[in-house]
């Protein structure tokens, strides 16, 4: 075939495209439909991860796997919103990491809805303002996120989706590498980058501020100024990405988490998290984790933290792969709640995958 003819067969094939887009929105408008009257919600994360497992086994390529869930994740988004726009809110301002794993997760139709803490995050989907949030709760670099699971303490909201982001950090500018004397970006970037940095911009000026999306604000607005951020402030400030992926260790991931108001249901490749008051007595928390051992239930994280109901009173955070409606982690609840002082299931959601 001749370029004419093959671009003849991709406008035929777009048509057709377009066609069976629509067809799939007004299917999805049915459902939606079938939603508001049953009262059930409109984002469902174990059907989605359905959706990209069936896109997987019936992908022959040349597409990657990763490329098409990118397009279907818009696809997606954009027709959720027919059915009911999405409100979601995450740690402002926009164009950070947190912004970026809001869009990863909603696709870019959802109204996005920065707040200055994560008080403000919980607060409003808890008075069902904003219909989720989305907060980090642990790095791979850094450890746990104290003031996002300290607000699980309190709340009643529940965990219904994480995801895992590979954090890398850009130096961005618009003027050329020789030219940069001040950097900006938020403290623990420039401590990530500290060894670029020291090799590549030895005299330039580093510059602590509030948030990389800010620091991509002013080296917009000021001559022979760079930030470190990511690319989403890039694009937004229309600044030119001098080099990409600066970060010292290469495997730095944070981990997101969806919170909203449904218990989501099981997909076969589920987390849960749980919090767990352990009673005052020896051997207390050896015994509370005999029963995860005896069921064959592996545990990703257990972390402490005070129970902001007395001094020197503590709680746990543990995460366990499975869900709540798996036979065996139903019977180690139970004997865990026998153990403990008390015991509240956070949520059980969709396990994350490591992706770029």
């Amino acid at each position: 075939m001749n370029l004419d003819e093959l671009r003849e067969q991709i406008d035929a094939l777009d048509a057709q495209i377009v066609q069976a887009l629509n067809e799939r929105a007004q299917a999805a408008q049915a459902i939606g439909e079938l939603k508001r009257n049953a009262q059930s919600p409109i984002y469902v994360p174990e059907r989605e991860k359905a959706v990209f497992k069936k896109l997987s086994e019936c992908n022959k390529g040349p597409l990657s796997d990763k490329a098409v869930q990118s397009i279907y994740r818009e696809i997606i988004s954009a027709i959720r919103a027919l059915e009911k726009p999405t409100s979601v809110a995450f740690l402002g301002p926009k164009d950070t990491f947190s912004h970026m794993a809001a869009l990863r997760i909603f696709g870019g139709a959802a109204d996005y809805v920065p707040l200055p803490s994560f008080t403000d995050v919980f607060t409003e989907v808890e008075r069902k303002r904003i219909d989720y949030g989305v907060a980090p709760v642990e790095s791979s670099m850094g450890g746990s996120v104290s003031d996002t699971l300290d607000l699980f303490i309190s709340s009643n909201l529940k965990i219904v989706n994480e995801v895992l982001l590979h954090i890398t950090q850009n130096l961005m500018a618009r003027c050329p590498l020789a030219d940069i004397k001040r950097v900006y970006s938020k403290d623990n970037a420039l401590l990530q980058c500290r060894n670029w940095l020291r090799a590549n911009l030895p005299n330039a000026e580093l510059i602590e501020i509030s948030s990389t999306a800010e620091a991509a604000r002013r080296a917009a607005e000021e001559p022979h100024a760079a930030a470190i951020a990511a690319k989403l402030a890039a694009q937004t400030y229309n600044l030119t990405i001098l080099a990409e992926r600066i970060e010292d260790a290469p495997h730095n991931y944070t981990r997101f988490v969806v919170v909203g108001h449904q218990m989501v249901k099981r997909t076969g490749d589920d987390k849960t998290s749980i919090l767990v008051w352990v009673k005052d007595k020896p051997g207390a928390l050896y015994h509370l984790l005999l029963p995860f051992s005896r069921h064959g239930i592996n545990l990703t994280r257990i972390e402490s933290r005070p129970s902001q109901q007395k001094a020197w009173d503590y709680v746990f955070f543990i995460d366990l792969l499975g869900h709540v409606e798996d036979e065996n982690v139903k019977e180690v609840l139970a004997e865990v709640g026998e153990l403990a002082r008390n015991i509240k299931v956070l949520g059980s959601f969709p396990r994350a995958e490591l992706q770029d």
